[in-house]
């Protein structure tokens, strides 16, 4: 088979480039994409020189499906969608404004869906293909100062699972990547509300959080790198088999993450286990 086709949205920072630089590593043909991809590709010469190509993309705001048949009609077929681009909004809910909620849905939740039409007419067509969705933590476990960021990928999630069940028909596998903390620019370029933090939040959860992610960049265990070398040999090893990563839709990545999921696991089964008789109430007697 010759060498699969990788698009990687949100490629120019964070774990997007690393995943595109391990899957030029591995010999992958990558399109990279970026909003600005002419400083992309000042930043980060390694790309092109490694043989990738960038290739303008805003998931917000272009006309995604002209994108990806581009990557098309240059590569003539694409192999892997990585949607990796996206934000955080940090804050307390009610300090944020409509245009603000909209902007982060659009961007995280949004962006990947136009992404994804766009490339599954080819994917169908070949009967093959691969799409990785980075979520989050906190697509599984929400906390203060997160909601509309954890809202977001709580969606991209739950968008995830009902495409694995679509789309096994024609052998195209479904990932979902769980990060915690990584050492990369996510945290320090969150965008706050304009209206800051209101006065009845000082000194609550929201405030806490906000000033433990202010300390992340430089405490992040994550190391990006080795992000990027897990994910791509996870796609190569599920591109080789008639499933994904065993079986299992979600890619956990850190002791952070997987520290913060079992919790909300346990949690999440001892609800269920208070609710069985409360559940039942509910049901026809006959």
């Amino acid at each position: 088979m010759e060498q699969p086709v990788w698009l990687i949205t949100g490629a120019s920072s964070g774990l997007g480039l690393s995943i595109a630089l391990s899957a030029l590593r591995v010999g992958g043909r990558v399109l990279a994409t970026a909003r600005n991809p002419a400083k992309a590709a000042r930043d980060h010469p390694e790309v092109e020189q490694r043989g990738g190509k960038w290739i303008a993309l805003d998931v917000a705001k272009s006309d995604c499906k002209a994108v990806v048949q581009k990557v098309v009609e240059l590569e003539g077929r694409v192999d892997v969608v990585v949607n990796s681009a996206g934000y955080s909004l940090l804050g307390a809910v009610e300090d944020m404004s409509e245009n603000e909620i909209q902007d982060q849905i659009n961007t995280n939740f949004y962006g990947p869906i136009r992404v994804i039409q766009g490339a599954l007419p080819t994917m169908r067509k070949q009967m093959s293909g691969t799409i990785v969705n980075m979520s989050s933590t906190a697509g599984i476990s929400g906390v203060a100062a997160c909601g509309l960021y954890a809202a977001s990928k709580f969606a991209l999630e739950g968008l995830s699972e009902a495409l694995a069940s679509e789309l096994s028909a024609f052998n195209i596998h479904m990932l979902v990547v769980e990060p915690g903390a990584f050492r990369t620019a996510m945290i320090g370029n969150a965008v706050s509300p304009a209206a800051g933090l209101s006065e009845p939040y000082i000194g609550t959860a929201v405030n806490a959080v906000l000033d433990r992610y202010a300390q992340i960049p430089e405490k992040a265990p994550g190391d990006p790198q080795k992000a990027g070398e897990v994910i791509v040999q996870t796609i190569k090893e599920g591109m080789s088999s008639d499933r994904m990563i065993h079986g299992h839709l979600r890619l956990i990545l850190g002791s952070d993450s997987l520290a913060r999921i079992e919790m909300k696991a346990q949690k999440l089964m001892e609800n269920v286990v208070a609710m069985k008789e409360v559940a039942k109430r509910t049901d026809r007697s006959n």
